[in-house]
C-alpha cells in the first residue's frame, strides 16, 4: 500500500490534519470545526473547496478518513521529536499559511482575521520552496563571487610560497655566482703574492751573492793593508831591511775597481700594486659574461624553462606556478625582464635546432591570458616555414636560402623601425616599420625542447679578433701570436620559472 502524506490528509481549510472530518455532496471532505466556521454568516452553504452548493447543512462524517487521520497521528507521535514546531504569537495556533501580501507565516485565525483581509496566502511549503528557489537565484552570484575570491586567496597562498622558493632559490644562485668570484680572487691574490715573494727571493739571493763577493775582496785587502802597517810600525833598520818586498806586494796587487750599487735590486713595487684593481678587473671580465637581454621568470608559460642564468628558455613538463598577471598562460612565450621606449638595442636569439620558435618584440599590453591577436612584431620559424607576423598586416611568408642559427633583433624606436638579420652572414631577413607608442619587450615564443638562448654580447674587441683571424686565414699569419682560449661552461637549467 502506498505511503499516505501530511499534506494527503489535510484539510484543504486549516491546513492541518483532519479533525473529525465530514463529507460534502461533491465529495470533498473538510474539519466539521472548519466547515461551521466557513459557513459562518453566509446564506449559501457551499463547498471551501469547489463552491458547490451542500445538499444539507450536516453532512455526515467521513469515518473512513477520520481513522486513517487517527492512525497517521499516532504515527507521527511514536516518531522521534525534532523539536516543537514554532506556533502564532496571537493565537497559538501552528503556522500553516505564509501571507504573500505581508511575507510572514501565519495561522488560519490570522487569515480570517481584519489584519489579513483580502490577502493572498500560500500553504506554507509551497511557499517556502518558491522562496528558496527565489533566494537561490539571488545566492547564485554571491556564491559564484565567493568561489573567485577562494580562487584567488588559493593562488595568494601559492604565490606565497612560491615567494619562498624563489628567494631560495635565487639567494643560491647568488652565493654560488660570488662564491665563484671569491674563489676568482682569492686565486688571483695568492697568484699575484706568490710572484712577489718569487721576486723577493730572486734579489735576496743576488744581494746575498753580491755581499759574500764583497766580503771576500775585504778580508783579502784587509791582510794587506794590515801586514803594510805592521811594516810601517817596525824599526828603521827592520823597514828598510823588508821595503823592497813589502812595495812589491804592495805593487804587484792589483786595483781592484770600485763596487757599485746594484740597480734593480729592491723590489718592483709599481708592479705589483700599480692599477692593481684594474687590472684585476680586466682580468675577471674574461671569466664573466654579459648577455643585453635578460629574460624574465615572471612572465614564463608554465611549459616553460629557463636556464639559471636567465638567457634560455626550451618547452619542458608543465610547472604549478602562480597565474601572476604577468604570467603567459595560452602561448609558450616569455618576456625580456626590461622593455624599451626609447633609443637604439640590438641582441642576439640563438635558435639552434628548434623546430618551432618566434623572436622579436611584444608591447606592454599585450594579452597574456589568451590568443595573441595583435601587440607583437616577431619573426617565426614552424612546419618548415618562415614567417613574419605584425598586427598591421597578414603573415608575410619569408624565402631563406639556409637554415638559420642565430637572429640579431635590432629596435630603432626613434625611426620606429624593427629589423631581423642573420648575424653570420649578415643578410637582413625582415624589417618592420611602426610607430610604436608604447614600451615594447623582447619576446620568445619557444614551443620545442630544443633551447632558445640569448647570446653574449660581442665587444669590439673581441671584433677585431675576429677580423685579425679572417685576415690571417686569407693571407697567413703575419707574426707569432699568443692564442687564447676563454671556456664557458653549458648553461644548466632549472632556472627560477622552473622553481615547484
Amino acid at each position: 500500500m502506498a505511503s499516505v502524506s501530511e499534506e494527503d490528509l489535510s484539510c484543504p481549510v486549516c491546513h492541518d490534519v483532519y479533525k473529525d472530518p465530514v463529507v460534502l455532496s461533491c465529495s470533498h471532505s473538510v474539519c466539521r470545526d472548519c466547515l461551521q466556521s466557513w459557513w459562518r454568516g453566509k446564506q449559501k452553504k457551499q463547498c471551501p473547496v469547489c463552491k458547490a452548493r451542500s445538499l444539507t447543512s450536516d453532512p455526515p462524517r467521513n469515518l473512513a478518513l477520520k481513522n486513517l487521520c487517527e492512525s497517521f497521528v499516532l504515527k507521527k507521535d511514536d516518531r522521534p521529536s525534532t523539536g516543537s514546531e514554532p506556533l502564532c504569537s496571537l493565537h497559538g495556533e501552528k503556522l500553516k499559511l505564509f501571507c504573500l501580501d505581508h511575507q510572514q507565516p501565519v495561522c488560519v485565525v490570522c487569515r480570517d482575521s481584519k489584519t489579513h483581509n483580502n490577502h493572498r496566502f500560500r500553504p506554507i511549503d509551497e511557499a517556502a520552496q518558491d522562496l528558496k528557489e527565489e533566494l537561490q537565484k539571488s545566492l547564485k552570484p554571491l556564491q559564484d563571487k565567493l568561489k573567485v575570491f577562494k580562487q584567488v586567496k588559493e593562488n595568494c597562498d601559492q604565490t606565497a610560497e612560491h615567494i619562498k622558493s624563489q628567494a631560495q632559490h635565487t639567494e643560491s644562485r647568488i652565493k654560488e655566482q660570488f662564491k665563484k668570484l671569491h674563489q676568482f680572487l682569492e686565486e688571483e691574490e695568492e697568484a699575484r703574492i706568490s710572484a712577489l715573494r718569487e721576486e723577493e727571493e730572486q734579489k735576496s739571493q743576488m744581494m746575498k751573492k753580491k755581499t759574500k763577493a764583497l766580503k771576500r775582496d775585504i778580508a783579502a785587502l784587509s791582510d794587506m793593508v794590515k801586514a803594510a802597517e805592521e811594516e810601517l810600525r817596525a824599526e828603521d833598520v827592520s823597514f828598510l831591511q823588508n821595503y823592497k818586498a813589502a812595495v812589491k806586494r804592495v805593487q804587484q796587487r792589483p786595483l781592484l775597481e770600485d763596487p757599485q750599487l746594484v740597480s734593480g735590486a729592491l723590489i718592483d713595487e709599481a708592479k705589483h700594486l700599480g692599477n692593481l684593481s684594474n687590472n684585476i678587473w680586466n682580468k675577471m671580465k674574461e671569466k664573466v659574461s654579459y648577455t643585453p637581454v635578460i629574460l624574465d621568470p615572471n612572465s614564463a608559460h608554465p611549459e616553460l624553462l629557463l636556464s639559471d642564468d636567465l638567457t634560455g628558455v626550451r618547452r619542458a613538463e608543465k610547472q604549478i606556478l602562480p597565474k601572476n598577471p604577468e604570467r603567459f598562460d595560452y602561448h609558450p612565450s616569455i618576456l625580456g625582464s626590461d622593455g624599451f621606449d626609447s633609443g637604439t638595442h640590438s641582441w642576439d636569439v640563438e635558435v639552434g635546432d628548434s623546430t618551432h620558435w618566434s623572436v622579436g618584440v611584444a608591447a606592454e599590453s599585450v594579452k597574456r591570458k589568451e590568443n595573441m591577436q595583435s601587440g607583437v612584431w616577431i619573426v617565426g620559424f614552424s612546419d618548415g616555414e618562415y614567417k613574419a607576423f605584425s598586427p598591421e598586416a597578414q603573415p608575410v611568408v619569408l624565402s631563406m636560402e639556409t637554415k638559420l642559427q642565430k637572429i640579431r633583433v635590432n629596435l630603432n624606436l626613434d625611426k620606429g623601425e624593427l629589423s631581423f638579420s642573420d648575424p653570420d652572414t649578415k643578410a637582413q631577413i625582415h624589417t618592420f616599420t611602426h610607430t610604436f607608442n608604447e614600451k615594447l619587450f623582447p619576446y620568445i615564443c619557444n614551443r620545442d625542447e630544443c633551447p632558445v638562448e640569448i647570446i653574449e654580447e660581442m665587444t669590439e674587441e673581441d671584433d677585431d679578433n675576429d677580423e685579425e683571424k679572417e685576415v690571417e686565414e686569407e693571407q697567413g699569419p703575419s707574426r707569432p701570436h699568443q692564442l687564447t682560449v676563454q671556456a664557458h661552461g653549458c648553461r644548466s637549467w632549472g632556472g627560477q620559472a622552473g622553481v615547484r
